[in-house]
């Protein structure tokens, strides 16, 4: 195409419009000297053990270290390239082999591209016309993943979080219960009840909240002693909530719970929910993972009974903040119904494509990122055997590292650990010899967060703790990281041993 010819400049409303004010030369170059900052400084050091996880500050002492001021101004290159500088060397490095502390980790290069292209191109996914690419591979993947749920068809969408994912099937669930609500709004509906396990993700109280089924109307089912919803308990209390006038609607079941990594028994939740017409969705957003491997697979056994399932893939197949989709079993275009505003400027149905690809009315969102494509990436680069690797993996160090705190003195098992969650404590020397009564236990309340402040402080590695349904504060360990070796298992050990002898 030719180029167009220069204008003269002219003035409108006191601003001189004569080509664009970009220095297009210099933002070119500051990319590429950013990307190469970012190449050095993040993607090289990534696998390196002897840098840093972290380099704490508090709070009032990072607001000194950095430039937080934004000014009447532009800053020069330079300045902003420090900038960057600074912003890296403060960050947690969640990419570094002895980072423990969330249910995400490590670095997946391809998947890294796939979001160094969507933030590049800066599509939103919601017609085929914008997001022609970003639209067929998420169908794909979407596709893909309800192959392994094990339904022979469904629909899907992703969405910016499991938190959200569940709301999207809260929601379903209650306009699948009554249609109307999505005119005619709350007023008039009996009194809704929905169930979940009293181990579930907080989202779930969030959720009822958000959409105005209210926090008293989530009934939270007991568990075994091993994070387990107990299906009897579940009927009764379903049976309960009618005889009291309510209308349940819901069971929200869980696959690998945010703490002790437990799996709901699917197959018995699905009877009862069978039994009573209830919609059954399943929360896997930290456990679906384990779909992709044959050897572990069972352990979501009746998921395939499901009318919906939360699944994050930025969680085990690590493939980056933030990757989660929400799966529904039904394909008469149901979250289409419960969502759709047919907005007339962006889904005309008079265009010249196929507008069945303009999927973006099954989301509550307008703007959305392409999420899927990441995963793609790194789905296309693995294939499936190489993600079955990467759970297979992740499990067997797990294993290790519980064999290996077996066999030393002061660490104790909460529980024999079901997926990759392995919750212990550490008992310092002085505590070894003490009867485990209320005194003991109120002293081994202390010993993780000052194990915890001790490593941040140091930068060795980041862990997490928590008390627990009556447990006091115990460390839980989440392996995921590829490129975490048995090496590292054993400096976590011998580093909580380090810091915490002396308590």
């Amino acid at each position: 195409m030719a180029l167009p010819s220069k204008k003269n400049a002219i003035l409108v409303d006191g601003v001189v419009l004569n080509g664009p004010t970009t220095d297009i030369r210099a933002g070119e170059k500051f990319v590429e000297e950013a990307c190469r900052l970012i190449m050095e400084e993040v993607v090289l050091k990534a696998t390196d053990v002897n840098e840093k996880v972290c380099e704490w500050q508090s709070p009032e002492q990072l607001k000194q270290l950095l430039d937080l001021e934004m000014r009447d101004t532009g800053e020069p290159h330079d300045r902003l390239l420090q900038l960057c500088r600074d912003v890296i060397r403060f960050s947690v490095k969640t990419n570094h082999p002895r980072f423990f502390n969330q249910l995400y980790a490590g670095l997946d290069y391809y998947s890294l591209v796939g979001r160094f292209m969507t933030e590049a191109l800066n599509p939103s996914v919601y017609t085929y016309e914008v997001s022609p690419v970003f639209l067929l591979v998420e169908e794909a993947v979407v596709k893909k993943m309800i192959e392994f749920i094990g339904w022979q068809e469904g629909d899907g969408i992703f969405n910016p979080g499991g938190s959200v994912s569940n709301m999207y099937a809260m929601n379903l669930a209650r306009y699948k219960y009554c249609p109307d609500i999505k005119e005619k709004g709350l007023s008039g509906l009996p009194r809704l009840i929905l169930f979940t396990s009293a181990e579930c993700h907080y989202s779930m109280k969030k959720s009822a909240s958000f959409l105005g089924i209210g926090t008293e109307n989530v009934c939270f089912v007991e568990t075994d002693g091993r994070g387990k919803m107990i299906p009897e308990e579940l009927e009764k209390q379903v049976l309960q909530a009618r005889k009291e006038g309510a209308a349940p609607f819901l069971v929200c079941a869980t696959s690998g719970t945010t703490v002790l990594g437990s799996f709901d028994p699917l197959e018995e939740i699905a009877d009862v929910c069978d039994r009573h017409g209830l919609w059954l969705h399943v929360d896997a957003s930290w456990g679906g993972s384990a779909l992709m491997s044959r050897k572990h697979r069972k352990l979501l056994h009746g998921i395939h009974r499901a009318d919906s399932v939360a699944w994050n893939p930025h969680k085990m197949l690590m493939a980056g903040i933030q990757c989660c989709a929400l799966l529904v079993k039904d394909k008469s275009d149901l979250l289409k119904k419960c969502y759709s505003a047919e907005a007339s400027y962006l889904f005309q149905q008079d265009k010249f494509y196929d507008v069945s690809y303009d999927t973006g009315d099954k989301s509550i969102q307008c703007s959305r990122r392409p999420d899927a494509f990441k995963f793609w990436m790194t789905w296309k680069a693995l294939g499936t055997l190489g993600l079955e690797e990467r759970v297979n993996r992740a499990l067997a160090l797990s294993r290790y590292l519980v064999d290996e705190i077996k066999k030393r003195d002061g660490f104790k098992l909460l529980m024999e650990p079901e997926y990759a969650n392995i919750c212990f404590w550490y008992i310092p020397p002085s505590l070894r010899e003490m009867e485990e009564g209320p005194e003991f236990w109120e002293k081994v309340n202390l010993v993780a967060p000052a194990i915890k402040e001790r490593m941040m402080k140091k930068g060795s590695l980041m862990l997490g703790y928590q008390p627990h349904r009556g447990k006091v504060n115990f460390f839980r360990q989440v392996v995921i990281n590829p490129q975490v070796s048995r090496e590292d298992m054993d400096f976590l050990l011998d580093e909580i041993d380090l810091l915490g002898r002396d308590m």
